[in-house]
C-alpha cells in the first residue's frame, strides 16, 4: 500500500481524509501536533505528533514512512482570529507549508494536495465562483492560501511537482458511521453551532446581519459535506497519479442555503427549538458565496454524493448528539 503523509490527520477535514484514504488502499500517516486535532480521530493509520515548522521532525517522519504523496491539511482557519493575528497566520500557515515542500523536496516526494479555501477569491463578482475568478483575499487566512498557491505554481514549474489545490467552501456534517466528527474550540461554524443551541448549550444562534440583498437577508453559502471533501482529495491524488498535471478545483456543492434555512432545517431534523437572535453585520461578510463546481466534475470525475442539506445536517446532528451531550 502506496503511504500517504497527512498532515493535520487529526483535525476535522483531515481525519475524514484518513478515513478515505484507508478505504481507497492507502496508508495514511497522520502528522499533527494535536494543538487543535485529537488524538481519539486518529484512526486509519500511524499519529507522529510533530509540528510543520520542525524540520527535523519532518524529515524523521519522511525518513521513516517514505511516503509517496503529502496532503496538507495542517492550518489555523479561523478568518476573525487571523485579523488580529496575522503574523502567527503567516508563521503557520505560510511558513509551515514552505518547510514541508522543502522537505518534500530532500526526500523526492513529488506529488502534493493542498487544503486551500474559497477565501482566496474575497468579495465574489459573480453569483457562482469559478477557478478563474480574480484572487482578491480580504483577510490575512486567504491571503495566506494564496501566498502557498503561489509557490506550488513555482514548484511545478521549476520541479519535477504535481499539485492539486482544492479551494474548500462550507465543510459541514459528519461522518455516517459515527467515528467522527467536527469539534473545534472555540467552534465559530454555523452548523454545529446551531446543533449546539438545539442541545441547550447556549441560549440562542446569532444571525450576523438580515438585511443583506438575499431572498430572506441573511447570508447566503455553500455548504459541502465533509466526506465529500475527503473523496474530492482521492481524486486528487489519483488525477495527480495518472496525470501527471496540477490543478486548482474548487470542492464545494455548487448550491447555496442562507443562515435562515440552515436554522430551519435543523429544527425539522432535530425536532427541537432553536432560538436564534439577529446580531450586526460582521466586517466582510460578502452576501453569496457560492461554488461553480464544473471543472471538479470534469477534471475529478467528482461529484458530492452527500452535500443535500438535510444529510448535512442529520449527520451533524447523530454525532452531536453521541459527543457533544
Amino acid at each position: 500500500m502506496s503511504a500517504i503523509l497527512v498532515t493535520g490527520g487529526a483535525g476535522y477535514i483531515g481525519s475524514h481524509a484518513c478515513k478515505a484514504l484507508e478505504r481507497a488502499g492507502y496508508t495514511p500517516i497522520c502528522y499533527d501536533n494535536l494543538q487543535r486535532g485529537h488524538s481519539w480521530a486518529v484512526n486509519w493509520g500511524p499519529l507522529e505528533q510533530g509540528d510543520i515548522l520542525d524540520r527535523r521532525r519532518l524529515d524523521e517522519v519522511l525518513r521513516r514512512y517514505r511516503p509517496d504523496a503529502v496532503m496538507h491539511f495542517a492550518a489555523y482557519a479561523y478568518v476573525e482570529e487571523s485579523v488580529h493575528h496575522p503574523e502567527k497566520y503567516n508563521k503557520n500557515n505560510v511558513e509551515g507549508s514552505f518547510t514541508v515542500l522543502e522537505a518534500m523536496r530532500a526526500y523526492g516526494i513529488n506529488k502534493f494536495i493542498f487544503s486551500s479555501s474559497c477565501a482566496v477569491y474575497g468579495i465574489p463578482q459573480e453569483d457562482l465562483l469559478r477557478e478563474d475568478h480574480p484572487i482578491a483575499p480580504i483577510n490575512p487566512y486567504g491571503a495566506g492560501k494564496s501566498t502557498v498557491e503561489k509557490k506550488l505554481s513555482e514548484y511545478s514549474k521549476q520541479y519535477d511537482f504535481q499539485y492539486v489545490s482544492l479551494r474548500y467552501f462550507n465543510a459541514a456534517g459528519a461522518d455516517p458511521d459515527g467515528d467522527i466528527g467536527e469539534s473545534h474550540n472555540p467552534e465559530t461554524h454555523l452548523v454545529p453551532l446551531v446543533l449546539d443551541t438545539a442541545l441547550g448549550k447556549q441560549e440562542s444562534i446569532n444571525i450576523y446581519g438580515n438585511d443583506y440583498d438575499t431572498p430572506d437577508g441573511t447570508c447566503i453559502r455553500d455548504y459541502i459535506h465533509v466526506c465529500d471533501l475527503a473523496d474530492g482529495h482521492i481524486r486528487g491524488l489519483q488525477y495527480i497519479e495518472t496525470e501527471k498535471q496540477s490543478n486548482i478545483v474548487n470542492l464545494g456543492s455548487g448550491r447555496g442555503y442562507s443562515v435562515k434555512e440552515i436554522i430551519e432545517t435543523a429544527r425539522e431534523v432535530t425536532n427541537m427549538e432553536i432560538n436564534e437572535k439577529v446580531a450586526g453585520r460582521r466586517p466582510g461578510d460578502p452576501p453569496k458565496l457560492v461554488a461553480d463546481i464544473d471543472y471538479a466534475k470534469k477534471i475529478l470525475d467528482w461529484e458530492p454524493q452527500h452535500s443535500q442539506i438535510d444529510n448535512i445536517i442529520e449527520t451533524a446532528w447523530h454525532w452531536h448528539i453521541k459527543n457533544r451531550e
